[in-house]
């Protein structure tokens, strides 16, 4: 198998990781970008005896350094995206934020992440730690949940809850989320693809977005279809079934560029 076959199936998850530390998919996909390219000049950076995984987070993490330099012009919305990263990076060390992401986001374990971001197991235990304290102190929303299964509904909202966030509703269609959002004007949206008519959860994020700049976190059991590369696509996006400390990073994530919670 060739080196570009073996890199593919890990390139949606990359431009994920990127999208996540960067805040959005031009930067992040930019790092990912750049991180093909050396490969396509340098083949040889990649060890065939090591593991290719943590080979390539590793490589996204060292071009995370160099962002600022490659990131993808888009007007006042990108200059904004970068301008919320710094206040927040003021407060918080990226390298907290990207141990927490690898951890509990992308799955890796605490020694695998020390590997790809070059500290001991302790240190990245610390390094969570800090990042969950601070992120969390920085930041609080009040969050509609766009869900129409129950008991998931329940698990989203006590971990909503759980972290400080106020939820103002819990829809279970296209015409109730955007009934909600417009009711209640949110400062995060967490929302299911499939609902319960049989609606689109994409369509109704989509409308909610046309009247209010808010983020969003996708949450589905395919991610692979909202990350083809073809289309716009969602900078958060988890996985079904997920785990608690998953949806946790990914909110304190996507709050951590959002423009309304940026300390004084």
């Amino acid at each position: 198998m060739s080196l570009g076959q073996s890199i593919a199936p890990h390139l949606p998850y990359l431009r994920r990781y990127g999208r996540s530390i960067s805040g959005s998919q031009q930067n992040g996909d930019a790092l990912v970008a750049r991180m093909l390219e050396t490969l396509v000049a340098h083949p040889d950076a990649i060890d065939p005896d090591g593991d290719l995984r943590i080979q390539l987070y590793r490589m996204v993490h060292d071009n995370f350094g160099l962002m600022a330099d490659r990131a993808v012009p888009e007007g006042e919305a990108e200059r904004s995206d970068m301008a919320i990263a710094d206040a927040r990076l003021r407060r918080i060390p990226s390298l907290a934020r990207q141990a927490l992401l690898l951890t509990a986001v992308e799955g890796f374990s605490v020694e695998d992440t020390g590997r790809i971001i070059g500290r001991d197991a302790d240190a990245v235990r610390a390094l969570i730690h800090d990042a969950t304290d601070e992120i969390d102190r920085q930041t609080r929303a009040r969050i509609l949940i766009i869900e129409d299964e129950p008991i998931i509904a329940m698990d989203i909202e006590m971990i909503v809850r759980d972290l400080g966030h106020d939820v103002v509703a819990v829809a279970t269609t296209h015409t109730e989320a955007v009934a909600e959002a417009q009711k209640h004007q949110p400062g995060l949206v967490l929302a299911d693809i499939q609902l319960a008519d049989n609606s689109s959860g994409i369509e109704a994020v989509q409308e909610i977005l046309s009247d209010v700049k808010l983020p969003v976190i996708f949450i589905t059991a395919f991610p692979e279809r909202l990350l083809t590369g073809d289309r716009p696509e969602p900078a958060f996006l988890l996985t079904k079934p997920y785990q608690p400390a998953t949806l946790r990073a990914a909110i304190s994530q996507v709050l951590f560029f959002d423009e309304s919670t940026v300390p004084a």
